[in-house]
């Protein structure tokens, strides 16, 4: 499990055992639907064909916006809770590198990809084609990659970056 699940928020699950009350650890930037806020380059990725590069580098800024929003979130936090400006700082680089590897480069490199082959494959077909199912074939495969992804970020971040800070 990454290193960074220990900061989180902690909701009040309803569900009751007995007297017990289960409490669920979530953090709101990897667990919930703001997640998908990071993957808003991928969208535009996918639509590349079909609208401006101008339109594209936006989504880009939206996404890495998103990467600093959780950053400020969770160093914010850890100062707060008495940390020192090391422990501040090393958690800072920790999640603007999974984040910008996990939200932005990998996902933002691989949808690219598959529009690029989906393109050529579709090389000979009727130009309304050509422009729109690259388009869907990209849409469609980013909730295929999430999480394959999270889970490679978090093995090389465990491997390189929390190894050497450690």
């Amino acid at each position: 499990m990454s290193e960074d699940k220990q900061f989180i928020r902690r909701e009040k699950d309803t569900k009751e055992t007995g007297h017990q009350i289960i409490t669920k650890d979530v953090d709101i930037y990897r667990d919930t639907f703001i997640r998908y806020m990071g993957y808003s380059n991928e969208i535009g990725e996918s639509f590349r064909p079909l609208v401006p590069k101008s339109l594209v580098a936006a989504t880009y800024g939206m996404a890495i916006g998103y990467v600093c929003t959780d950053t400020f979130d969770k160093t914010l936090r850890l100062q707060m809770d008495g940390a020192s400006p090391r422990e501040v700082a090393i958690k800072g680089g920790d999640v603007f590198g999974w984040q910008m590897l996990a939200s932005v480069a990998i996902p933002g490199l691989v949808i690219n990809r598959i529009t690029w082959a989906t393109k050529r494959l579709l090389s000979r077909a009727p130009m309304p084609l050509l422009k729109t199912v690259p388009t869907l074939v990209g849409l469609a495969s980013i909730p295929l990659i999430i999480h394959p992804i999270d889970t490679l970020v978090d093995r090389l971040m465990d491997a390189t970056y929390r190894k050497m800070v450690r």
